[in-house]
């Protein structure tokens, strides 16, 4: 059952057994850094490093046991995308347009590509696209709908590949083949030695998001890509024909990109305030985690416990089996604002909106809850992961 408790204020929710023995551990930060900006971007782990990117314009190096800043580079833009990292290089963009190439062990700038420029559709696209390497090049979206490959090593553009609306998604490669999903509800599979288009899938599209925006990724596993969209629906995809396996219809959009185990697939949703596990073979759900507010970073695996932020300000750890919340993490900002949105009762308090006249005012105090929308990163018995409230935290993992 459910049990709510009251801690200085803040509602806790914690699952207790028959014995009354509590489930959802908690636990405190190892380290956590302030930057100056809100982190979508989700880090990634190289050697001794954490790498992230932050709405303060920067891109930050940090020794992954301490936090201590081992070098950071400034943008004209924030960095609401996540590094890509080769033996040498780290590879990023920013809202100021522009590619990055920085040097691992230094920060010091190697080139720069410059796109035709960025924008946001609204104020919910949060991420930038993220950059990936293969075959010697750096392949890069942009709000200028177009897709480039540059030569890893000098910035040089190999070829580009226009889309019909705003790229944010991140690609995924599979072999010679790059998938990438655009605003306007398509996905692309290209050459990635030429660019050119093997096949595209549109999404179904819906009453009031008849374009179906592919926002942020897709996975591909085996012969079948996953992925969602703002038309609601999450989709499987047979990679080399281009043609449906299945989907489903949630009650809204679906912009974490799906994370695989065995033979599960998860993926949390947005205004219907759920953490979903499929099968990923037929698409039945086997089991669903209710939240108090949206999802839209991805998810890992650790000890079959699967991880995943809320714009509720924490970081949850739930069994892949059965859906029992096994262990939780509270930024600062949810410790701190978590009583300027929810009540008592763990519900919206009186007066507060998601969507109400001054919407632009429920969103920004969102984020003061310290929003989870960057996906962690694992290694070894610890979890790196970003938030809106400015902080890149460490903190320890549980076993199952």
């Amino acid at each position: 059952m459910i049990k709510k408790i009251i801690i200085k204020g803040v509602l806790l929710l914690v699952l207790i057994s028959d014995l009354g023995q509590i489930f959802a551990q908690e636990s405190e930060a190892v380290w956590r850094y302030q930057t100056g900006g809100r982190v979508y971007s989700s880090p990634v782990i190289i050697n001794e490093k954490v790498i992230v990117g932050s709405g303060d314009s920067c891109l930050y190096a940090f020794d992954k046991a301490d936090g201590k800043v081992l070098w950071k580079f400034k943008t004209e833009g924030a960095v609401h995308s996540s590094p890509a990292v080769n033996d040498s290089n780290v590879y990023f963009s920013s809202t100021d347009g522009t590619l990055y190439a920085v040097d691992l062990n230094t920060g010091l700038l190697r080139w720069n590509f410059v796109s035709n420029g960025e924008k946001a559709k609204d104020i919910w696209d949060y991420y930038l696209c993220s950059p990936k390497l293969a075959k010697g090049l750096v392949f890069w979206g942009s709000a200028d709908s177009s897709l480039y490959a540059v030569e890893q090593t000098t910035g040089i553009l190999k070829w580009k590949f226009m889309a019909e609306d705003i790229i944010h998604a991140t690609p995924e490669i599979d072999g010679d083949t790059l998938y990438i999903g655009d605003f306007n509800g398509n996905l692309y599979a290209l050459n990635i030695n030429e660019g050119k288009l093997i096949w595209t899938f549109r999404t179904v599209g819906d009453r009031y998001f008849p374009k179906g925006e592919i926002q942020k990724g897709v996975t591909v596993d085996h012969n079948t890509i996953y992925f969602g969209s703002r038309d609601y629906n999450i989709y499987a995809v047979n990679k080399l024909t281009g043609r449906g396996v299945w989907n489903i219809k949630e009650g809204s959009w679906v912009i974490s990109t799906p994370t695989i185990h065995k033979k599960m697939i998860f993926y949390g949703t947005s205004d219907t305030h759920e953490f979903v596990c499929l099968d990923k073979v037929v698409g039945k759900k086997l089991w669903t985690v209710a939240l108090p507010m949206r999802v839209y970073g991805s998810a890992v695996v650790i000890n079959d416990l699967v991880y995943f932020g809320c714009f509720d300000g924490i970081l949850r750890g739930v069994d892949v089996n059965t859906g029992v919340i096994k262990h939780e993490f509270q930024t600062n900002g949810h410790r701190e604002n978590y009583s300027k949105v929810f009540g008592i009762d763990g519900k919206f308090k009186s007066g507060f909106e998601l969507y109400g006249k001054d919407y632009l005012e429920s969103e920004r105090l969102i984020h003061t809850l310290g929003a989870i929308l960057s996906t962690p990163a694992a290694d070894n018995n610890m979890i790196y992961f970003g938030s809106s409230d400015g902080g890149v935290y460490a903190a320890k993992v549980i076993t199952k």
